[in-house]
């Protein structure tokens, strides 16, 4: 039943470097069943899936007829109020996820059903409401083949919309900045990593706590998830406008393979996922989480890439110990999750927390963390004793900036190789709120 407020408390397996056992509380609080005979629902890619304004939180899926379904509570209560909108999308492929944010008007923007499709976008009727607009353009601008939407909130109350002009192996990057004053779109760049039409950037980005916006990219060659290669990275401290590299070199735009900042090299055939997640500190220090296998070994691994001083530091997690290899076209099932990252102070110390899932752990929600990253031990705990099947982590990103409490968008959903559909009826959606802090 919708609004059931579940709490988890159990004995967790830790580390594989060190560490001991502990108790996690972890609070699962029930939302309503949807769509879950693929991941379009929990998609790594989705920003965001859950966002807080105010102390209320939002939270946008599919239900099992495909409709898009918004929600709000009061952070932190047990009680929804959802609300079935009139809009609909192709469900059964998983690259078209819904992504929301609130601007700090109070406004809420959603943007839904995307693959190479023309620009589906609403906002808020008014602050607060689930009531929607009719569709929307943002600028009437490279808006006809749109992949991988997804919001940004500045200090400023402002939002960022990046997404995809193009297609896997083809394809630009395009940066929109919407003003709550004027309450417009502008397009910053058409164009802000270039693909040549030979190649398309697949990205992760965040904002940190003083506005800057980081970005990290992949580069692939083809369709075929095996040409993904190389982590690279720019950044922004004027909100978009212009980029720099790591150690403030002013790009040339459009960003091209030639001119990118390369933070780590990593060639085809890796095993390398794309669209995966990262998080810098209060410093601006950025951290990347990504996996891939070194050449002669067959177990891709969890690894980190950080800007430490003036060197980027690469570290393998080395935990896994089963191999798996990503080729072929479309949405792969993976017997892991890409990983999320999360990072807070502890006195002098970064700690820092990998989310993921794993088949080795029976497919739960798992979390990696370590204080002293230099040291490289970590400790594994699983935050849900039920298997969560091809789900992948998003989290609430603004009550994380705002309280440094975890929610994470949980719903269990079944990923066929290549888009395929499988066949369960719908799953509970949940969110699984935990404090790593304490």
């Amino acid at each position: 039943m919708p609004g059931l407020l579940i709490l988890f408390v159990f004995f967790i397996s830790t580390g594989f470097t060190n560490g001991q056992p502990a108790n996690v509380v972890a609070k699962s609080v029930e939302v309503d069943t949807g769509w879950a005979n693929n991941s379009v629902n929990t998609a790594v890619f989705r920003k965001n899936s859950l966002v807080t304004f105010k102390g209320t939180q939002y939270i946008a899926f599919y239900n099992n007829e495909k409709f898009v379904v918004l929600g709000k509570r009061k952070t932190g209560a047990s009680q929804w109020v959802l609300k079935t909108t009139a809009y609909k999308g192709n469900a059964a492929d998983a690259h078209n996820t819904i992504s929301i944010m609130v601007d700090g008007a109070g406004y809420l923007h959603i943007s839904w059903d995307h693959h190479g499709h023309p620009l589906n976008y609403c906002k808020s009727k008014s602050p607060g409401s689930l009531e929607l607009t009719d569709k929307l353009w943002m600028t009437g601008l490279n808006e006809q083949k749109v992949t991988y939407p997804e919001f940004h909130k500045l200090p400023n109350g402002n939002l960022l919309f990046l997404y995809r002009d193009g297609q896997s192996g083809e394809g630009n990057l395009v940066l929109n900045l919407y003003d709550i004053i004027t309450k417009q779109w502008t397009q910053l760049h058409t164009n802000l990593v270039d693909g040549e039409g030979q190649r398309n950037a697949y990205w992760q980005a965040c904002t940190d706590v003083k506005g800057t916006i980081h970005l990290s990219w992949v580069w692939r060659e083809s369709p075929d998830v095996a040409s993904n290669h190389d982590m690279c990275y720019a950044k922004s401290a004027d909100g978009g406008k212009t980029w720099l590299t790591s150690v403030g070199k002013k790009y040339t735009l459009p960003i091209t393979a030639t001119t990118a900042e390369y933070a780590c090299t990593i060639p085809q055939k890796s095993e390398l996922i794309n669209q995966t997640s990262m998080y810098a500190d209060a410093s601006g220090n950025p951290c990347i989480a990504t996996y891939w296998r070194d050449q002669g070994d067959s177990v891709p691994q969890y690894r980190l890439i950080c800007k430490k001083g003036s060197q980027w530091i690469t570290q393998n997690l080395v935990f896994r110990r089963t191999a798996f290899s990503l080729s072929g076209e479309g949405t792969k099932r993976i017997p892991i999750s890409r990983p999320q990252i999360i990072a807070w102070r502890a006195g002098k110390s970064l700690s820092i927390a990998i989310i993921f899932r794993d088949a080795e752990r029976g497919n739960k929600v798992s979390v990696v963390t370590s204080s002293v990253i230099a040291t490289n031990k970590w400790r594994i705990i699983d935050l849900s004793e039920d298997p969560v099947g091809s789900w992948e982590p998003t989290y609430d990103t603004e009550l994380w900036k705002e309280k440094g409490i975890l929610n994470l968008f949980v719903q269990k959903t079944e990923q066929v190789d290549e888009e395929g559909k499988a066949n369960i009826p719908p799953q509970m959606i949940k969110v699984l709120e935990w404090n790593p802090k304490k």
